[in-house]
């Protein structure tokens, strides 16, 4: 395993996994969270592409208002950066009850969140930074593991449309959905990713496209609007998600029932990529998901600048 410095405002590690395949590449592995046996420290996911940038957490409540905030963000991502939140919370001898309740809080629709803290809790004293730890390790290994499975669904050299970002950034390593595009490149094959945009924090456009930009996976931005353009074309889309209910019901990202509705139209497999974290055993059916309302001005605007008129909002 090697590691070569990635040049950017501030610096960003990418470490390079060399396969065997009968030949050699060279797959690139972005990191969301470190964390050197004290500390915590976030890639800031706000200002990706431009700035790679980390912040360093030096408490459970600056671990909070990174989830809330968006520097971290992904289920798998936002449920390990609360353990570890919760690790911190312990070393400062702090009230872990309390620091729970408001890492949960912070983003409530990503099940992840609220089983990662109830398992911390659960750690025991002196548990807590062992729990985090295991839990992120364990979490690269289940996706590259749901990664292979996935792949083996799709054609050896398959087109996709994929939504938001689901790779390395949004989990503890691989990727979920973005994972098995990964697997796919693993096992030799060359996929064609269409990358929703992904309104209106462009989570596809910033994130997602650049992950397969630093990997070398031939990736295609465009307008969510223009998903029904090209799905006909595709061989499967590729979601993550936030939590999945009992019955099945699964809740994702914003936009997820309507590429759902196109690739029924079209007979395009839609496949969910889901570790077993995300599966919400005690809520029955998505109508009593809770549905975060996120904050008027991502939608008006971006970066300072105003574009909408003055109406109300909706931002689910």
């Amino acid at each position: 395993m090697l590691r070569q410095l990635h040049e950017g405002v501030t610096a960003i590690f990418v470490t390079f996994v060399l396969r065997r395949l009968g030949w050699g590449w060279w797959v690139a592995v972005v990191e969301a969270l470190r964390w050197d046996g004290s500390a915590l420290s976030l890639l800031d996911q706000r200002v990706l592409p431009a700035t790679t940038q980390w912040l360093a957490m030096r408490s459970w409540t600056d671990v909070v208002e990174a989830i809330a905030t968006m520097v971290v963000r992904g289920a798998p991502a936002i449920g390990i950066a609360a353990a570890y939140g919760l690790a911190l919370a312990e070393a400062a001898g702090d009230d872990l009850q309390v620091a729970g309740a408001r890492l949960v809080a912070a983003r409530p629709t990503a099940v992840n969140l609220a089983w990662a803290v109830r398992g911390a809790l659960a750690a025991g004293p002196g548990g807590r930074r062992a729990f985090a730890e295991a839990l992120h390790a364990r979490d690269a290994a289940i996706n590259r593991a749901l990664g292979d499975a996935g792949a083996a669904l799709l054609p050896e050299h398959p087109v996709v449309y994929h939504h938001c970002n689901t790779g390395a950034l949004a989990t503890g390593g691989w990727g979920t959905a973005l994972g098995i595009v990964r697997s796919v490149v693993a096992r030799g094959g060359r996929p064609k990713v269409w990358v929703g945009e992904t309104r209106p924090w462009l989570q596809g456009a910033r994130l997602t496209a650049w992950e397969c930009a630093v990997e070398g996976i031939d990736a295609t931005v465009l307008v969510d609007s223009a998903a029904a353009s090209v799905l006909g074309g595709c061989d499967a889309v590729l979601v993550g998600c936030d939590r999945v209910a009992r019955n099945g019901d699964v809740a994702n990202k914003i936009g997820t029932l309507g590429l759902a509705i196109l690739a029924k139209h079209f007979g395009v497999p839609f496949y969910v990529a889901m570790p077993w974290s995300t599966f919400d055993a005690d809520t029955p059916d998505g109508s009593a998901i809770a549905i975060e309302q996120r904050p008027a001005d991502e939608v008006v605007g971006w970066a300072g600048q105003r574009w909408a008129a003055d109406a109300p909002v909706f931002n689910p």
